[in-house]
């Protein structure tokens, strides 16, 4: 009974020394990562330490980590605080409502491109899609303001028409298709080149096979290049699901949004904006972003659980 033990044992310590061995002997490309590993440490995990505030009262001060010990005060002070739970509910709304409309739109653009045959469309259609991405945010929300306020143009289309003009800025009705809607624009060519990136990889014979067989361009798509790309599909889909709580653009809401569309655009990140650095009370926005990444590492850890029992496809 002990033998499996000891020999699992040996060969646990045989890999040990193994890999130790690679990194000496490659230690010239491994130092590279000293410096990412350096960042991750001093920007992302020391700063951790200041989540403390959320179980302590902090008033500013020299005292950095708060004065004293409050317990979950500020957790039960936002879970019965109806702001919040509206701030919630628009954000989830937001992020799914952004997620199921980009992601297969992105998808389906991107299995659009990959059809193209002709080299130098291919690239034109390409780089026109990608440049909204580097189009500044404020020069973004900018553009949706004129083109929708009520004598942009197309409130001047819809006049002409013979319809009433619609205040696409002032009513809440309006403002998840507007957010939604300039998200898509701005993020459908960029979110298409992980998709063309592993297309590459999709062995052309295929395609020739199903050619063959009397495939038609749609059924290649759906039995061969879908398939081939399942692996990057999931990855990208674990890290979205993960990302809706924090997936809003806080910037583009506090850009979009006015006194009459609040009830529909105020999300997690804004209350928090509003509530911890513009009202001072540092302790209950960060209890508020505790519980948000708590919320995010369950969705994700779950999205991962999900696509690694159906898919075989997994982060970890």
């Amino acid at each position: 009974m002990t033998k499996p033990k000891a020999s699992k044992k040996v060969k646990s310590n045989y890999k040990q020394e193994s890999l130790l061995r690679h990194v000496k002997k490659n230690w010239k490309i491994y130092s590279f990562l000293i410096l990412p590993i350096l960042y991750y440490v001093i920007f992302k995990y020391v700063p951790m330490a200041g989540n403390i505030i959320a179980f302590r009262r902090y008033k500013g001060g020299p005292n950095i980590f708060g004065d004293r010990w409050v317990g979950f005060r500020y957790f039960e002070q936002f879970l019965t605080d109806k702001n919040f739970w509206q701030a919630f509910g628009n954000t989830l709304r937001l992020s799914i409502g952004y997620l199921c409309v980009r992601f297969p739109a992105t998808l389906i653009f991107a299995l659009l491109i990959n059809e193209i045959r002709k080299k130098w469309w291919k690239k034109l259609v390409q780089t026109i899609s990608y440049l909204p991405h580097f189009i500044s945010l404020v020069v973004v929300c900018g553009m949706v303001k004129e083109l929708l306020s009520t004598t942009g143009p197309i409130n001047m289309l819809i006049s002409s028409l013979g319809f009433e003009k619609i205040q696409f800025m002032s009513e809440p009705a309006w403002f998840d298709t507007v957010y939604i809607g300039s998200g898509i624009w701005q993020a459908l060519g960029w979110g298409t080149i992980l998709y063309l990136t592993a297309m590459t990889n999709i062995d052309m014979g295929l395609y020739e096979a199903a050619e063959i067989d009397g495939a038609n361009k749609f059924q290649q798509a759906l039995h061969v290049t879908i398939p081939g790309i399942l692996p990057t599909i999931m990855t990208l889909l674990i890290m979205d699901i993960g990302n809706i709580i924090t997936a809003s653009n806080m910037q583009k809401i506090l850009l979009l949004y006015n006194p009459l569309t609040q009830s529909r655009a105020d999300i997690i990140d804004t209350l928090v904006y509003r509530m911890g650095i513009s009202g001072g009370n540092f302790s209950y926005a960060s209890a508020v972003g505790l519980f948000s990444a708590l919320i995010g590492l369950i969705l994700v850890t779950t999205a991962n659980y999900l696509s690694k029992k159906f898919t075989e496809t997994s982060l970890w």
